[in-house]
């Protein structure tokens, strides 16, 4: 079994760079990862494949396996436009991303979650028990619902599963007792699985994540994907793309791409503010 995992492994570390590599040029785009490796492909490859062809700029997908592994290639500049929110805390603030766009969504909700028929009612039944996460870097699915445990006096042991899909597999798994999670990603999971939630606690609403772009980027090319993002929905090869795309993920078939500027990211900044300082 050993032996097999690290296989696995090694086969996932050689495929990862083959996503990740431009070929031709062009520039690098890493949406985190809000579904296990290949659903996270699957969705956004059609996706900038048609904003490639659209603008004129060659886009290349960078993943990683997990969503830190991912944000870890923003931090480092080895990629030049995102889909995330990991990027408004006061010293990420700093290296000059700028906000272009956004998904047109219901707004999003940290929440702990358990399983319907879980005997668990209330967040204070969670005391000393394993809760699972997406990863370290995930705002809305692990530092919004980490802090209301924190903040309570709960005292948890975390477990991170690498994405939203991992953390729910442990739960069902029976390996973990709750899962903090993205409601956006939860309802979708729910579809997709035919799963059924309690939902112990949500948070305020927060936007979806962000498109953005790296201050490096010429203006000219910003703008040409920029612009092909936000029309995609108004063309009917782009309108079709999104609407497959999202239904492999259990997303709302009508979730294309708008407008969005800094200040519509503000909810993330006050989170800061008053976080605990480990989740800062």
């Amino acid at each position: 079994m050993k032996k097999h995992l690290l296989a696995l492994a090694a086969f996932l570390l050689i495929l990862t760079p083959a996503w990740g590599q431009p070929a031709n040029g062009g520039y690098r785009f890493s949406p985190v990862n809000q579904f296990d490796i290949n659903l996270t492909a699957a969705y956004w490859n059609p996706i900038i494949q048609y904003v490639s062809d659209k603008s004129g700029v060659k886009l290349s997908l960078k993943i990683g396996r997990t969503s830190a592994d991912t944000t870890a290639y923003v931090l480092t500049q080895e990629v030049e436009f995102v889909f995330s929110n990991h990027l408004f805390s006061p010293e990420r603030e700093q290296l000059g991303w700028k906000v272009f766009g956004r998904r047109q969504m219901p707004p999003l909700q940290g929440q702990i979650v358990v399983p319907a028929d879980s005997p668990i009612t209330e967040l204070a039944q969670l005391k000393g028990e394993e809760v699972a996460f997406p990863g370290p870097e995930a705002f809305i699915a692990y530092k919004v619902p980490y802090a209301q445990l924190l903040n309570r006096g709960v005292d948890i042991k975390v477990v991170f599963g690498g994405n939203q899909n991992g953390a729910l597999a442990q739960l069902f798994a029976g390996k973990v007792k709750a899962v903090g999670g993205n409601s956006q990603l939860i309802e979708g999971y729910a579809k997709r699985e035919n799963r059924k939630f309690r939902v112990l606690w949500s948070s305020d609403p927060f936007h979806d994540l962000a498109l953005m772009v790296s201050g490096k980027v010429p203006e000219k090319d910003a703008q040409a994907v920029a612009q092909a993002f936000l029309n995609m929905h108004k063309d009917p090869k782009g309108r079709d793309i999104l609407h497959q795309t999202s239904q492999k993920v259990g997303l709302p078939i009508d979730a294309y791409f708008i407008p969005a500027s800094a200040a519509d990211y503000d909810s993330y900044r006050k989170f800061y503010q008053t976080a605990p300082p480990a989740l800062r």
